[in-house]
Formats: C-alpha cells, sequence, structure tokens
C-alpha cells in the first residue's frame, strides 16, 4: 500500500510540469549533453534510470547503438516517447515504464545515466538507487560496472546570517537559492566545509553525515546553514579538466540563532539518509559553540582593568594575600 505522505516527497515520481521546467535549465541541459556527449562513444549501449521527458537518453541515442529508458511515471513515459518520436535517432530509445530502483536491462551496458539529484542528496533516490543497481547487475553481469553519469558528488556546508523578512514579514523557513546568482540576503559566516565526497562507482555509504568543526570567519548572527551540491558529470582525461553542475543551494533556518565573531569554534553534527525528505537533515542537526573568540580591544580593556587593580594594592596589602 503506498504512503500517504508518498506523493508529498519528489522521491522517484516528479510531477511532468516540473521535468518541463528543467528542461528551460540552460546550465543543467548543457552540462548533461557535454557530459553524455564526452562519455558515451559510438556503437555504445545506454541505459537512464529515472527518464522523465527522455532528454538525455536523446543525447545518448546520438552516439549510442541503445539506449534504455526507465521511468515510473505512466504520464512521463507518454510525454518521452511522444517527444523521442519526433527528434533524430529517436528510435534508438526504448522507453520502459518501471521503478529505476528494481529494474535491471536485458543485457550489459556501457554508461548510466542516473539525475535523480537534489541538493543534500535529500529526497530523490540517487543513492539507493545506484546502490541497489550496482549490487544487482554485478549479481547478474559480473563486472566490470558501467560508467556513471554523474560520476561524484561532492557536498558542502556553510553557517550564514540570512534574511528572513519578506516585505515586513518575517519567515525562517527553507529557501531555495540560485547558485549562478549572488545572494544580496545571504551573509557568509565562514567558507563552505567539505562533507562528503561521493564517487558513485565506488562503494559508498547510504547515509549522509558530519561530525566536524567550523571557524567563523565573520562577525554576526548565525541563523541559518546552506547546503552546497556539485555533481561531477563527467570527468575529462585529456584535458583533466570536469563538467560540473551544481543543483540548487538550500537554506536550512537554526531553530536557536545565536550571535557569532570571527574565530568562534562552532561544532556541527548531522546524519540521514539518502533520499530522505528535507526535514531529515534539520532533524538530526546538533549545532554546539565550543569555544568563544575574544575580541581584541575586549581583550585589551579586561587586560588594562586587570593591570590597574594589581597596581591599586599595596606592598603590605599584597604580603597579606
Amino acid at each position: 500500500m503506498q504512503n500517504k505522505f508518498e506523493s508529498l516527497e519528489l522521491g522517484q515520481f516528479i510531477p511532468l510540469h516540473y521535468h518541463h521546467n528543467m528542461l528551460n535549465d540552460t546550465i543543467r541541459m548543457k552540462g548533461f549533453k557535454e557530459a553524455i556527449n564526452l562519455v558515451v562513444k559510438p556503437g555504445a549501449k545506454v541505459l537512464e534510470l529515472g527518464g522523465g521527458t527522455g532528454v538525455q537518453s536523446f543525447f545518448a541515442a546520438q552516439k549510442a547503438q541503445k539506449v534504455f529508458c526507465v521511468e515510473r511515471n505512466p504520464e512521463l513515459v507518454s510525454a518521452a516517447r511522444s517527444f523521442l518520436a519526433q527528434n533524430i535517432n529517436g528510435d534508438k530509445v526504448e522507453v520502459i515504464q518501471a521503478d529505476a530502483l528494481y529494474y535491471l536491462p536485458p543485457e550489459p551496458v556501457d554508461v548510466v545515466i542516473c539525475e535523480m539529484l537534489h541538493t543534500g542528496l535529500l529526497r530523490e533516490k540517487q543513492i539507493p538507487v545506484i546502490d541497489s543497481f550496482k549490487k544487482r547487475y554485478l549479481e547478474k553481469f559480473g563486472g566490470p560496472l558501467p560508467i556513471f553519469i554523474p560520476e561524484a558528488s561532492i557536498q558542502a556546508i556553510q553557517p550564514l546570517e540570512q534574511n528572513f523578512q519578506f516585505e515586513g514579514f518575517y519567515a525562517p523557513t527553507i529557501l531555495f537559492q540560485d547558485p549562478c546568482v549572488i545572494q544580496e540576503r545571504s551573509k557568509n559566516l565562514a567558507d563552505p566545509e567539505v562533507f562528503q565526497l561521493l564517487s558513485y562507482a565506488e562503494p559508498f555509504d547510504q547515509t549522509c553525515h558530519w561530525d566536524g568543526e567550523i571557524t567563523i570567519a565573520k562577525d554576526g548572527q548565525f541563523n541559518a546553514l546552506r547546503v552546497i551540491t556539485k555533481n561531477i558529470l563527467a570527468i575529462n582525461m585529456l584535458t583533466c579538466s570536469t563538467i560540473d553542475w551544481h543543483t540548487q543551494y538550500i537554506i536550512f533556518p537554526l531553530s536557536t540563532p545565536f550571535a557569532v565573531c570571527a574565530g568562534d569554534q562552532i561544532s556541527l553534527r548531522f546524519k540521514y539518509q539518502g533520499g530522505a525528505p528535507l526535514n531529515a537533515l534539520s532533524d538530526s542537526l546538533e549545532i554546539y559553540q565550543i569555544s568563544k573568540q575574544v575580541p581584541i580591544f575586549q581583550l585589551a580593556l579586561e587586560t588594562l582593568s586587570y593591570s590597574s587593580d594589581y597596581q591599586s594594592i599595596t606592598p603590605s596589602q599584597a604580603g597579606g594575600i
């Protein structure tokens, strides 16, 4: 029986209009097109897990001999078949209605495309789908594993002072940010701290977690945490470069904001399952101020005060201490 809340999560069931918006994301589209063109060799066999509108299978079909495009949503299956029939080499793509978490192709493939990506590797099922695929693929076909697009994800966190005022309405809520735009409502209190390096071809843990410290670089009100996910779509060994794509940043408000100064040491701890709802990160988040940096001016005043008090003690008083 389907969980009554499942429809509220993106998971593997993203509505058609959401995919239409993704087609209009120029940076995403160009990045995947370049990566697929680099990785897919002439005559290759390709599997796309979570095909959506079929656009990435279309990119692959320009070189591939055969593309298996797996999509769970029947509305998207219909749309993908319709779109591909109107595009060159679309006949090379077989659109299959199935759950990507359990599907295996009928034969070995050279490349697997899987873009079930959300910032923090939350909500969408990138981690469980690829982990499940690898285990079942090796059991059925043996090695080696196909090349994955994307090849890896790098995740980081960053403390912020975030403006949660909206035309006079105060709403400390989860926010999304365009990574290519200067965010004037966000004040960075420290540089991003990497908490996860995940290569999809290598064994990996299905949890996303960190237990570490961040040194505050600027004075401010620490009231939010930014999560950054950079996806390495492909690695060009000839140019020693990568084709990258950032998903939208996510801003998580803190339940209890507090003032910080440059030099303060902040301890952060969180742990959640890949593909879990957004609140899984904030629900597990623990933040502690482990050391407080005393401002130099304040320290100088305290030193002068101590020196003045010491000099006011007479020799006889000193002898009685």
